[in-house]
């Protein structure tokens, strides 16, 4: 029976990926849909609980009354059918509902649908533009998703609750009250009006604090996370000290609205049970006076006095779910604003597969200024044959790396085009687009996970057996094999750390260009792919990189122009336009750009005057 209600909604769809909405109820329902027939059943389920348990306060006060008037020799004779019902009602309905609600509730619901938020933001956020995540901690964005999955459930869960109380106990009571005597539902009234008064009051301030601690939780773990993602850089300048003031700092935010809530909860919590002790007290001692004056019976005091006891319990139930609802809605108004964004850059609607036939590459009058008014990238054009190998040289700046960024389309050109073998870039699907080129960049990152799936990452269906070449053939089966992880686990099953910091800079850079070989896609980007390797190990993965080159369409950066020298053509660059272009012989005979760069190159480097 638990399998059934826990595979009723399958908690990792493979549906389409949408924008989730950006206002408070569609975001809420976007993610609630998929459960509404557990909810709908939960909301019954939930009421005729509440229905029973209000019924069992009425058949008390009914069976006080019944022993007021009745001969206890005859008393099971009379009322013994009815007595019956109640106890098939207690004994048999109370918990088979107990059972489907609470089946309902935690086998089909509070598992399946925080993870299901969670799935289908993840899937979200993965298609995010890279200027979302350099715009804010990768830790911050990951808690938003965390909390806002809990806070969407909760807050369905607490307004089916909230419904059930408001609907079943306070109408029951009243109805109750009412028929008993009107004049003794009037403490309840008054109860009820000062209670909305203080809900009115304190919710509001709750629900603000509580979108405050959200915020600032997010900010200190994103600062926590940030200090321990780049510890390498903290040690290396003994920032350990400055790295405390700035989680305090944010600790001390987060602290701050702690105490602000907590404020409010012990202003609350007297002021409730100061109006709970009222309605005690005036319902139960104008229940008596009517008694004495034989308006009411002892039955109705009974049930009014249970009802009562019961309702100031409820009361604190309802206000702190309605708290915590408030507190659910603010924590998913702020992960809201996170996970809601529009993606920067998306596909087309249906948008085709990339074909790469030669692999001809072409830049035609692009432009893009990272939002600005200018600079950057202006103008530019360039044509580049199937199959040729061109070196983009210039100054730190000039516009290289953002060439081949809009080249992978990890932004969207302000003006022009990019096509690839006449396909315009901007038209087809952006996975396509990144298949069909392998990329090694100076800054190589690693996945947490072990050589093998870091390798294998652009290429899954790779056989061992071809890992092991790309392995060979980037000289880093020399240090694989050797390599031990905390778990025990040896050579390609050996985990990296996290961005890889187990490994040196020169042994990341040989598993990225393993992972290149292994990808063997049509175009080849090389941005700096072997600046962090020494010479001798250089050497020996150039004469791999010439033999990988060949038949590829290839764009090579470096800085080092010693390693793009042999290059079919070069193209220089300065401010985002092409100023020189070449073969390296022509480009020196000419004394220009290309000629100053390669004579103040110091260890092979352009200078910082170039």
């Amino acid at each position: 029976m638990f399998k059934f209600f826990e595979k009723a909604v399958d908690p990792f769809p493979n549906d389409s990926v949408e924008q989730p909405p950006a206002s408070l109820f569609k975001f809420v329902w976007h993610y609630a849909k998929p459960f509404r027939f557990l909810l709908l059943g939960l909301l019954l389920t939930s009421a005729l609980i509440s229905g029973i348990e209000v019924y069992m306060f009425h058949a008390i006060g009914n069976m006080i009354d019944w022993m007021q008037v009745s001969d206890p020799s005859t008393f099971f004779q009379v009322y013994g059918q009815d007595l019956i019902l109640v106890a098939l009602l207690i004994l048999v309905l109370w918990p088979a509902l107990t059972l489907l609600d609470s089946a309902l509730e935690h086998q089909g619901l509070l598992g399946n649908f925080a993870m299901q938020i969670r799935w289908r933001a993840h899937r979200y956020l993965l298609e995010q533009s890279t200027t979302f995540y350099a715009n804010d901690f990768a830790g911050r964005i990951a808690t938003k998703v965390m909390q806002t999955a809990l806070s969407v459930r909760d807050s369905i869960v607490s307004i089916n609750g909230l419904v059930v109380y408001v609907v079943v106990y306070f109408t029951s009571a009243l109805v109750i009250f009412i028929s008993s005597d009107l004049r003794l539902a009037l403490p309840l009234i008054a109860w009820l009006i000062a209670y909305a008064i203080v809900m009115r009051s304190f919710l509001p301030k709750l629900k603000q604090v509580s979108a405050e601690q959200s915020d600032a939780r997010s900010l200190m773990t994103g600062r926590v996370v940030d200090a321990y993602s780049n510890i390498q850089t903290v040690k290396m300048f003994s920032s350990s000290s400055a790295e405390q003031d700035y989680a305090k700092e944010s600790m001390q935010i987060m602290l701050d609205s702690v105490y602000k809530q907590m404020r409010l909860v012990t202003k609350l919590n007297t002021t409730l049970v100061t109006l709970n002790a009222l309605l005690i007290c005036s319902t139960m001692g104008f229940g008596v006076w009517l008694w004495t004056e034989s308006i009411v019976s002892a039955g109705a005091i009974a049930v009014a006095g249970a009802l009562t006891l019961r309702l100031q319990a409820m009361s604190q139930w309802f206000i702190w779910e309605l708290a915590r609802l408030f507190e659910s809605i603010g924590t998913t108004q702020d992960g809201m604003a996170t996970i809601a964004q529009e993606k920067l850059v998306e596909d087309k609607a249906q948008a085709p597969d990339l074909l790469v036939p030669n692999g001809q590459i072409s830049f035609d009058d692009v432009h893009f200024h990272y939002g600005k008014s200018g600079g950057v990238i202006n103008g530019f054009s360039l044509e580049i044959k199937a199959g040729e190998r061109v070196g983009i040289v210039g100054r730190s700046g000039a516009g290289k790396s953002t060439l081949v960024n809009l080249l992978l389309r990890l932004y969207d050109l302000e003006r022009g085009v990019i096509r690839i073998d006449d396909q315009d870039i901007s038209m087809v699907s952006q996975d396509s687009l990144r298949h069909q080129i392998a990329m090694v960049t100076q800054d190589t990152s690693l996945l947490h996970r072990t050589i093998k799936e870091n390798i294998a990452y652009g290429r899954p269906s790779a056989t061992e057996a071809e890992l092991i070449d790309a392995i060979a053939m980037a000289k880093a089966d020399d240090f694989v094999d050797e390599l031990q992880d905390s778990e025990g686990n040896h050579g390609l099953d050996a985990k990296v750390g996290e961005r890889g910091v187990k490994l040196s800079g020169g042994q990341r850079q040989r598993i990225a260009i393993a992972r290149v070989i292994l990808k063997n896609a049509p175009i080849l980007v090389l941005d700096e792919a072997t600046s962090a390797l020494d010479s001798e190990v250089e050497g020996a993965i150039q004469e791999q990189l010439e033999q990988l080159m060949e038949g590829k369409t290839v764009l090579a950066i470096a800085h080092r122009l010693s390693t793009i020298a042999k290059m079919d053509r070069l193209i220089v660059i300065d401010n985002g336009s092409i100023v020189e272009q070449g073969t390296h012989a022509e480009l020196v005979e000419a004394g220009r750009v290309y000629a100053g760069l390669w004579s103040r190159q110091s260890g092979g480097f352009i200078g910082d005057q170039a």
